[in-house]
């Protein structure tokens, strides 16, 4: 329910466009129901009229979304970010949050406390992220693409990223004939996911620097004719 929410622009729906379209899934409408009002019970989700939109956590993740789709990236000089964590903050409450923002700024930990990546994001960084630690600008001595590799597994995320790109040029062929509307569903949630999870590394230190821009090509293509058959389907209602 939540990823139909994602998809959408503007991100709203009727209540009972959602409950609806969760009984593809073979979720009863009472279920449905059900977790409609939890999630607006954890802000994840608000009115907007006759309709939900999203909030919390879940607008902040959309935001993450568009950002994947068109990074703000530039050349590669062969620098890196690097940053030592304040020790204070590496204790306590705050430590998962802090964590899940250095990943979310594509950041990957070096050892327990230091977390780098090639200085090629444009952009300033998050505001939490900017007193929590020492950041320097640093060059390795050693192979920077091994150190990627290291960090980041650029070959694996590559791997997938190949795979789902096939399986939703596929799915949005059978999109256009009528026909797989939940299979789509899945299909573009699963390639969004893979791309939020994009190291986002300079085409210099990738095997196959195609293999995102690809998929978002993919996911582009997939998400104009989803847009259009999921349009069709709510109409019908």
């Amino acid at each position: 329910m939540a990823s139909l929410l994602l998809g959408r622009d503007p991100p709203r729906a009727r209540p009972r466009d959602l409950v609806r379209w969760c009984g593809l899934f073979g979720i009863a409408p009472g279920t449905a129901r059900v977790a409609l009002h939890r999630m607006a019970a954890r802000g994840e989700i608000e009115r907007d009229g006759d309709a939900w939109r999203l909030a919390g956590r879940l607008a902040e993740r959309r935001a993450q979304q568009q950002e994947a789709l068109a990074p703000r990236l530039r050349a590669w000089r062969g620098a890196w970010r690097l940053a030592v964590l304040d020790p204070r903050r590496r204790e306590g409450p705050g430590r998962a949050a802090l964590r899940r923002a250095l990943r979310a700024a594509r950041f990957a930990p070096l050892r327990d406390g230091v977390w780098l990546r090639p200085h090629n994001l444009a952009g300033p960084l998050p505001p939490l992220l900017v007193g929590a630690a020492d950041w320097f600008t640093v060059r390795p001595d050693g192979d920077p693409g091994r150190l990627a590799e290291r960090c980041f597994a650029a070959r694996r995320w590559s791997a997938r990223a190949v795979a789902l790109t096939g399986h939703l040029t596929g799915v949005t062929r059978r999109l256009a004939d009528g026909s797989g509307l939940p299979e789509a569903f899945v299909a573009g949630a699963a390639a969004m996911a893979h791309l939020r999870a994009d190291p986002l590394l300079p085409p210099e230190l990738l095997d196959d620097p195609a293999a995102g821009p690809e998929l978002r090509h993919a996911y582009g293509e997939y998400r104009r004719e989803f847009d259009r058959v999921a349009a069709a389907f709510f109409r019908s209602s």
